[in-house]
């Protein structure tokens, strides 16, 4: 199969100019253009996007590629159905969202956090003794150790701390101690200090930490979410955090995006939120890039192709 017009969708501006990736493909082979309306959309045979319309559907694309690792909002279903190959982005975002774990847990052990908020209100104030402490030795338990799961454990490791992890597959993995199977979830989150959750979301993984879960971990643990919101019941954790049955959590995900302004998890002290962008990366585009070219390729020579979802 050849690609002989390449459009980028005028979405992925969530994450990078849409030209800059036009060009950076611009000696593939194809004719790359940027696609905003559905009449480009129709000249296309292949899309990168980030967003999903029902229009690509109607389009008869021979491809179909995410920016994104993660493609739940894909109807996986309607476009095998069309014919429509369907990859994503995993693999490219091990470093950044390992950097963005390593800081939140940095932010949280040294409360940096605070002292952000003390800075914002001219507020110079000695934090409580008993308050911060420091990474080298404390647990961490990496719920999901693929691409993102293994970079945190990579740099967990490194900052001295004793790394447990959750695999569908308990083998064992570089910079983990043990590897526990998912049916043990409970055993393996009880004793961490922290609780870094880096899997897709999926039927098996949907609301993976409830109540019931909140009840097994630490009363002095913190919950780090660079999954997917939905991964997490949200109500039930603004009632541990309400409670103080939790010490603190780190979301860059969550059931709606943007966070709705009525969310209570704006005004916790002891939580950080950020906005989807633990991945961010100035090189992410170059990234993007190096894949669509690569299955460009692949097509062009009739091999399977890298990420393939659909």
């Amino acid at each position: 199969m050849t690609i002989e017009r390449l459009g980028v969708h005028t979405s992925v501006a969530e994450l990078f100019p849409p030209a800059v990736l036009r060009d950076a493909l611009a000696d593939t082979g194809p004719t790359v253009r940027i696609v905003e309306t559905d009449d480009e959309l129709a000249a296309c045979d292949a899309l990168v996007t980030f967003d999903y319309e029902e229009s690509f559907l109607q389009a008869d694309l021979a491809w179909i590629h995410s920016i994104l690792a993660g493609v739940d909002h894909f109807p996986f279903d309607a476009l095998a159905d069309r014919g429509t190959l369907l990859t994503n982005s995993a693999g490219i975002h091990g470093d950044s969202v390992g950097e963005t774990v390593a800081g939140y847990m940095l932010m949280f052990a040294r409360g940096l956090h605070t002292q952000r908020t003390n800075q914002l209100h001219q507020e110079w104030a000695y934090p409580p003794w008993d308050a911060a402490f420091t990474l080298d030795g404390e647990s961490l338990c990496v719920i999901g150790l693929g691409t993102l799961g293994r970079a945190i454990a990579m740099r967990a490791d490194a900052l001295g701390m004793d790394v447990t992890g959750i695999k569908r597959t308990p083998i064992p993995i570089d910079h983990v101690e043990t590897v526990y199977p998912p049916d043990d979830l409970h055993e393996a989150v009880a004793e961490a200090r922290f609780v870094a959750l880096a899997v897709p979301l999926t039927d098996r993984t949907t609301d993976l930490i409830g109540e019931s879960e909140f009840r097994m971990l630490r009363d002095d643990a913190y919950l780090i979410n660079v999954a997917r919101g939905g991964v997490i019941e949200q109500s039930a954790l603004v009632d541990a955090l309400e409670s103080a049955s939790l010490a603190g959590a780190a979301l860059d995900v969550f059931e709606t995006e943007p966070l709705p302004d009525e969310s209570p998890l704006w005004g916790m002290d002891n939580v950080i939120v950020t906005s989807h962008a633990a991945a961010a990366n100035r090189e992410y585009y170059q990234r993007v890039a190096a894949l669509v070219r690569e299955n460009l390729r692949r097509l062009d020579a009739d091999e399977s192709l890298t990420n393939q979802v659909v």
